[in-house]
């Protein structure tokens, strides 16, 4: 004998109630795709197409440091100072796997003062807590339709760096990364951990592999 068939018949006869609501109830469930939320660490523009600061680029994946470095004829400048190289966690990843930069990719150039004097240190340079600037080199496609870059500069004596607007096209930054950026003009070259990766995946620009010693 069936156990319990009057419960069975009651919970049948409900079924047809219970249904349509939880149909009801899946159809009205977001889905995944427009839920997804933007590339950790993507770029954020304002009402006035401005960007605003990734505060939290220290969180992200540190590339390399440079001191005293200079694409130019060198400037006295009294002073040397370090360069800190920072990306968003997203953009490394797929780098890691494709050799290259996805859209959505941030860098955030930090720089700092350099002293020689401090503690136990007798010789060398060790990084200062001052930021003497800070600068971003973005990836949007859709935004910026030259090569799909673009630069921008933020106040480092502000805590809380206001939105800043594009670095006009005509700025050496441009030209400069354009003509010996070693991948999608960027100084791939000069992050360690990342040239060996573009060498692999074959991802130089004939333009760097031209000029390579």
């Amino acid at each position: 004998m069936a156990r319990f068939p009057a419960a069975r018949r009651v919970a049948a006869a409900m079924l047809p109630l219970f249904l349509p609501l939880s149909l009801l109830l899946v159809s009205a469930r977001p889905s995944a795709a427009t839920d997804a939320p933007p590339p950790q660490g993507a770029p954020q523009f304002d009402k006035d197409d401005r960007m605003t600061f990734p505060a939290d680029y220290r969180d992200w994946v540190y590339l390399t440091s440079g001191l005293d470095m200079a694409y130019g004829p060198a400037a006295r400048m009294g002073h040397s100072m370090f360069d800190n190289v920072f990306v968003n966690r997203g953009a490394y990843l797929a780098f890691k796997e494709t050799g290259t930069w996805p859209d959505k990719t941030v860098f955030v150039l930090e720089v700092r003062g350099a002293a020689d004097k401090g503690s136990i240190n007798k010789n060398g340079h060790f990084q200062t807590p001052e930021v003497m600037g800070l600068e971003v080199h973005v990836k949007d496609v859709a935004r910026f339709h030259d090569d799909g870059w673009a630069f921008y500069a933020f106040d480092a004596d502000e805590a809380h760096p206001k939105p800043a607007e594009q670095l006009p096209v005509e700025q050496s930054c441009y030209s400069c990364h354009q003509a010996h950026g070693a991948v999608d003009t960027t100084f791939v070259q000069f992050y360690p951990t990342l040239s060996p990766i573009a060498a692999a995946r074959k991802t130089f620009s004939a333009a760097y592999l031209a000029e390579k010693p």
